[in-house]
């Protein structure tokens, strides 16, 4: 006999809600905002913020009083060497307990930071102390060679000068829009570009609230290095999260990693797909060996594709949760707990980000159709405010009424978007952003090399692999040895992460009328799986015109 009353639809109720986020969003941004203020000012002094565990079994806590008070002797040091609002001031250090308080401190003087990986080679990190115009490089002792002919102050982080400054320091008061950070972003065309983060920023990141569903208490662990993404540091802090980081002896190390995790519960990640690739290929049973208390995992830098997300919910019982972004801003997309994850999508535009598909002629595309994904300019604190010390580029990318991303994809009926490719020549390898550019400028300083071509290739494990096709200078012959020797170059002189694994020889690089590389036509010619390089670092394979 029926009761009268109807089942509710699971999947209505996730749509609803959905649909209720975004209606209820506003962007809440204050006139007058600093950062470091925010996120260091919020929290009581004996809340637990930082928990450090290295190989050893070394563990390290660290609480908010620490960082405060850290903070504010940095930005009082940093002050009695001149440094003042909008001045630059670049840090170079790995994850140490008082890598967040450096950065908070350079911020509490009105300064702009410039972050910087010590995985980058010496040139590169020359290039943007240059670019930068930075004032100051604080960075650790065993590293300040690496800064050779800077003709600013090198400022020693361990310094006992700075233990013995009383921990007083006025934050500088700064406007929601005041410029706060320096990123680099690598360009396919020229040298790297700084973009420009204002102090609001923070405040865009609202990925912490939707997607991670970040709550007071929760323990988070987030891969990669901060440099390259401050909102992995920050925004969690912000929320009240304690934040853990794991330091392994080299390399990445799967069973430690999860140790620790498993050791300290964290409830709630952020990783990315090559991440879980190497995870799986490494401790397929993790879920067994290692038994975690997650609650939310997200995923970022590169698709997240079916295999993985089928893997990882078997081992740990969650969902991971996929989500887009580029360096210049986001995250634009994402899924969201409680609401179906169609494996394979990037889910849909976050609340308060306006999200569109466009065609070349800038009309939206249909459902089912691919268009490149595009943010409306200024609808967000997170927007940035241009490119350093470029204005012509800064109006081009974000002078208008759209951010063009040149990520190409496609929206099904349902909302849910579809990654498909890059319409430009940016690698996305190992969840890090690559331009060619500056690989091939680090690989014709070697003196075998007459010209270079870098690609990205498919990797099962990487995404993709970065991929040079040589052309030989005068009196060197191709051969295994060199392809080693060029790969060990450019991953001295420009990165450790963003090297060449493949190297094919060729008589002549395919070029423009112009004289241009032309990479689509690299790309072209081997469209074969990537292989596993050799020990030494590079295959190589000689081919002539085609």
């Amino acid at each position: 006999m029926s009761t009268g009353v109807t089942a509710a639809d699971p999947a209505q109720d996730a749509e609803a809600h959905y649909r209720s986020l975004v209606a209820d969003h506003r962007w809440e941004v204050p006139e007058r905002y600093n950062m470091a203020a925010d996120v260091a000012d919020r929290h009581p002094g004996d809340r637990l913020a930082l928990v450090f565990e290295d190989h050893t079994g070394h563990r390290e806590e660290v609480r908010w009083q620490r960082i405060q008070d850290r903070s504010r002797q940095i930005a009082a040091r940093l002050h009695a060497l001149g440094v003042r609002k909008g001045d630059r001031v670049a840090v170079l250090l790995p994850q140490r307990p008082d890598t967040p308080a450096t950065y908070l401190g350079v911020l509490r003087t009105g300064a702009i930071l410039v972050t910087m990986s010590p995985l980058w080679a010496d040139e590169p990190i020359r290039y943007r102390l240059a670019d930068s115009g930075a004032s100051v490089l604080v960075t650790e002792a065993a590293a300040a060679d690496r800064a050779a002919g800077f003709d600013g102050v090198v400022l020693d982080v361990d310094d006992p000068a700075i233990d013995a400054l009383a921990p007083e320091f006025t934050t500088a008061d700064t406007a929601a829009d005041d410029p706060a950070l320096i990123f680099y972003t690598s360009g396919t065309t020229g040298a790297a570009k700084g973009i420009v983060h204002a102090h609001r920023t923070l405040l865009g990141h609202n990925e912490f609230r939707y997607c991670h569903d970040l709550r007071p208490g929760d323990v988070f662990y987030g891969a990669g290095d901060w440099a390259w993404s401050m909102a992995k540091l920050m925004g969690p802090l912000r929320a009240g999260a304690v934040h853990l980081v794991y330091r392994p002896a080299a390399g990445f190390d799967p069973e430690g990693l999860l140790a620790s995790m498993s050791r300290n519960r964290v409830s709630t990640a952020l990783v990315n797909p090559t991440f879980l690739r190497k995870m799986r290929q490494e401790v397929p049973d993790a879920g067994t060996r290692h038994p975690q208390a997650l609650r939310v995992v997200c995923c970022s830098n590169e698709p997240l594709t079916e295999d993985l997300i089928t893997w990882f919910r078997d081992q740990f019982g969650v969902t991971p949760l996929d989500y887009y972004g580029s360096t210049e801003s986001y995250p634009l997309l994402g899924n969201f707990p409680g609401v179906p994850v169609k494996p394979g999508s990037m889910g849909r535009p976050l609340p308060g980000w306006d999200v569109a598909l466009l065609d070349e002629s800038g009309a939206e595309v249909p459902d089912g159709e691919p268009g490149e994904i595009c943010l409306r300019a200024r609808s967000n604190p997170q927007f940035p405010l241009g490119y350093w010390e470029r204005p012509e580029a800064s109006a081009r990318t974000f002078g208008g009424e759209w951010y063009h991303t040149k990520d190409q994809a496609v929206r099904d009926a349902d909302g849910y978007f579809w990654f498909l490719g890059r319409t430009d020549d940016v690698i996305k390898t190992s969840g890090y952003r690559v331009g060619p550019y500056e690989v091939e400028e680090a690989l014709r300083t070697h003196p075998a090399v007459a010209d270079a071509g870098v690609v990205g290739v498919p990797d099962p494990v990487r995404g993709q692999a970065v991929k040079a096709w040589i052309e030989p200078a005068p009196g060197h012959r191709p051969s295994d040895a060199l392809a080693r020797e060029i790969a060990e170059h450019a991953r001295r002189h420009h990165s450790r992460f963003a090297y060449p694994r493949l190297i094919e020889f060729i008589d002549e690089l395919p070029r423009s009328a112009t004289g241009k590389v032309q990479r689509a036509a690299l790309r072209a010619r081997d469209v074969r799986p990537a292989t596993p390089a050799p020990a030494g670092g590079a295959t190589s394979r000689k081919d002539g015109p085609r």
